[in-house]
């Protein structure tokens, strides 16, 4: 679903008549409901069972997919992204922790590699089937096509997963503390969007002060929502987190942004926009099983902060795409940053379960998917706030052609920079205790 939008972005423009920014957001609110409901929904299903909550997530999502296909406008389609978006967090948060529960430690790593892997089959899958289908019926097919297959995976869940998880059943949950953060983010997002008016400047200002009374609050309540004492008293836990949020954050809006140039100044059609997006995401599910298996018996540190270097030089040789690019130029980083995802995605998220003592497992889970969405939401903000600055509130057309390729330049040469400073935390993250593993 996240691919598939991205390639029908240009046809969603057209028909809605929208601007580069209102654009943007069609991803940009989507992450930004998953980040703000993550947390609280994770302790929702560490309370009344993850399985349930997965379940209905599933079944919230499928619903929502058949109600956008319906959209009469580009506000009301953003607003069903939002629900989407709750619903992503309803899956997002309980997989992992289930897995991690199922699975014996010694384990865990090839478990987490299949566990990406099949996250990446989807995104291989979608430039293409989205590309597809945008070209030769139209965009609203793209969540009418996820209907079936959400029928399907509601099936599977009701007929094969039979043990329900519910470690916290009994406590309470922090209703005001995840109010504080759902508004903090809000302020933080919606204001990058407002750049540079004084408005944006001052939200942000609001966002990043409702984070720091989110933290007092969580280290003062009795049953936190997220047990933020993990990244003080846990190095190897802080700097993987720290590490998995700038990889996100330099990395989710490239397929974004890539769509775009492909569509606009390489004049490609959707189909075969999504053919060549697809080299990335392929060389990501193939080999994320194997680097999982790999962190098993390696440090995963290690072959994270190879596979952040690897990301780094993908994300360097895109700040020299150009108008008269050529299409190798364009594959050779893709499978570069493939490589590098493959190697930092599976084995981080093994050090950052095999960091933690069992009890934490939910936490740990929660965090790191916290990590990926508000990493994704951040990236998508970056893109926004550039796109504003360079070329404002207007549609892209050949008139600001020369202003879009600035703003990829700009973006690529900011997610290079992100990701050299996630090099340094990725590699002083110390070593995993194998005991715990």
């Amino acid at each position: 679903m996240m691919s598939a939008v991205n390639i029908a972005l240009p046809a969603i423009q057209i028909e809605f008549a929208v601007n580069a920014v209102l654009l943007s957001w069609l991803g940009t609110s989507y992450l930004l409901a998953t980040a703000v409901f993550l947390m609280p929904v994770g302790k929702i299903a560490d309370i009344y069972g993850r399985k349930k909550t997965f379940t209905w997530g599933i079944l919230f999502f499928t619903l929502s997919a058949l109600w956008a296909g319906f959209a009469p406008s580009v506000y009301w389609l953003i607003f069903i992204r939002v629900l989407q978006g709750i619903s992503g967090a309803m899956i997002m948060t309980t997989g992992v922790a289930m897995l991690t529960s199922v699975f014996p430690p010694h384990e865990r790593g090839k478990v987490m590699g299949i566990n990406v892997a099949a996250v990446y089959i989807g995104l291989s899958a979608g430039p293409f089937i989205g590309g597809f289908v945008t070209q030769n019926f139209d965009w609203r097919g793209i969540f009418f096509l996820s209907v079936p297959i959400g029928m399907a995976t509601t099936f599977l869940i009701l007929r094969y997963l039979k043990d329900e998880w519910a470690d916290a059943r009994g406590q309470g949950l922090d209703i005001f503390g995840s109010v504080i953060y759902g508004f903090a983010l809000v302020a933080l997002i919606y204001g990058a969007s407002l750049l540079p008016e004084r408005a944006g400047i001052w939200l942000m200002i609001c966002g990043l002060l409702g984070i720091g009374a989110f933290v007092k609050r969580q280290l003062t309540v009795e049953e936190p929502v997220f047990e933020v004492r993990l990244f003080h008293h846990n190095r190897t836990f802080a700097f993987s987190n720290i590490a998995a949020l700038i990889n996100y954050s330099a990395t989710t809006a490239v397929t974004f942004l890539l769509s775009l140039y492909l569509q606009y100044i390489k004049g490609m059609e959707p189909q075969m926009a999504g053919v060549v997006l697809i080299a990335q995401p392929i060389i990501q599910a193939v080999l994320s099983p194997y680097t999982g298996k790999l962190s098993d018996r390696v440090d995963p540190g290690l072959l994270a902060t190879m596979g952040m270097s690897l990301t780094a030089l993908g994300l360097f040789l895109f700040i020299f795409l150009g108008p008269n690019s050529s299409l190798f130029f364009i594959i050779i980083p893709l499978i570069i940053l493939g490589f590098g995802y493959a190697l930092f995605s599976s084995p981080n998220m093994n050090a950052i379960m095999g960091s933690v003592e069992k009890q934490y497992y939910g936490i740990a889970s929660a965090a790191v998917a916290t990590m990926r969405l508000i990493g994704q939401m951040l990236s998508m903000a970056t893109a926004t706030v550039i796109f504003a600055l360079f070329i404002g509130r207007a549609e892209i057309t050949p008139a600001n052609y020369l202003l879009f390729l600035k703003s990829t330049k700009t973006a690529f040469i900011i997610f290079t920079c992100l990701c050299v400073i996630g090099i340094f935390f990725s590699f002083s993250r110390g070593a995993i205790e194998r005991e715990r593993q």
